[in-house]
């Protein structure tokens, strides 16, 4: 039961279980940072669409009842994609710094921040693990720093850097659980023969962090789910991607199932497929962390 309450037992194992997933990723050919480069067209779609749009308002009215102001505040906005939540900052009147490294990304990013002034919104297109905070002058720079489901956190020390760089407010998101995926729940047993098992997400070690460390913050546990239609063939590139995030092969006899098995469950050639799951945000208050450091 002690072990509960050391923190670097905790802290080890999710360095353990995160070194553990990024070498597999990169053993099956997948780099973390740019896996998503495939996506940036339609993602960008997604995130403006009427119900992106609804879906970062949400978020944007929780962290404003949280006490978080955006106008005339600075924020970082690191994994920025193509600027889902930095537009939406730009818009309220905040100045923002948004990193981003995947090139699809950043050329939709410079698109839908054009219009603001170029002392408004800064692209920098690094990635922020290899960023020097002490040398940029981001210690404790931002009155906001934004992460939103980014590989970027992938264990505590990651969490300690992105904390740095704040003054009053941090906030991270982050799946609570598996991946909800359609497609995968029926391919899946085909490939494998058994079912598709769910596993821990990384959102317990940083809450549980977070709550020995003695900082401040609300949490939000929320589950959300979207629709999307694609053709059969995109859908199985999506299905062998899905294969190789999770060690399997995707060799010609998995291509042969998947693509049997999409040619005759979808004659229309469109594959409906629900995508989701349940969500983590976490907005950390470092001002009261400040406060109550300095009474201690």
């Amino acid at each position: 039961m002690n072990d509960f309450f050391n923190a670097a037992i905790w802290e080890k194992a999710w360095k353990d279980e995160s070194d553990l997933k990024i070498n597999r990723m990169k053993k099956n050919g997948i780099d973390p940072a740019r896996s998503f480069d495939h996506k940036a067209k339609t993602f960008n779609e997604q995130s403006f669409n009427e119900e992106g749009r609804k879906r970062t308002k949400r978020i944007m009215n929780w962290l404003e009842g949280q006490g978080v102001q955006f106008e005339n505040s600075s924020i970082l906005d690191i994994g920025a994609a193509s600027g889902v939540f930095s537009v939406p900052f730009a818009e309220r009147g905040a100045r923002v710094t948004a990193v981003e490294t995947s090139p699809p990304l950043i050329e939709l990013l410079e698109k839908n921040l054009s219009n603001f002034a170029e002392d408004q919104v800064k692209i920098v297109p690094e990635k922020f693990e290899d960023i020097d905070v002490q040398a940029k002058g981001w210690n404790r720079a931002f009155d906001l720093v934004f992460v939103s489901m980014s590989p970027v956190i992938h264990n505590w020390e990651s969490v300690e850097k992105v904390l740095h760089c704040a003054r009053k407010f941090c906030y991270i998101s982050m799946p609570a659980s598996p991946s909800e995926h359609s497609l995968v729940n029926e391919i899946w047993p085909l490939v494998t023969g058994q079912l598709f098992h769910t596993k821990h997400m990384e959102m317990g070690y940083l809450l549980h962090l977070l709550y020995l460390k003695g900082y401040v913050y609300e949490s939000l546990i929320t589950r959300e789910m979207k629709t999307t239609e694609v053709s059969r063939e995109a859908a199985l590139q999506e299905a062998l991607t899905w294969l190789r995030h999770h060690r399997l092969p995707d060799d010609e006899r998995n291509r042969k199932i998947i693509a049997n098995y999409l040619e005759q469950a979808y004659p229309s050639g469109k594959v409906v497929i629900q995508e989701g799951g349940r969500f983590g945000k976490v907005l950390i208050r470092l001002q009261d962390q400040n406060m109550y450091t300095r009474e201690i």
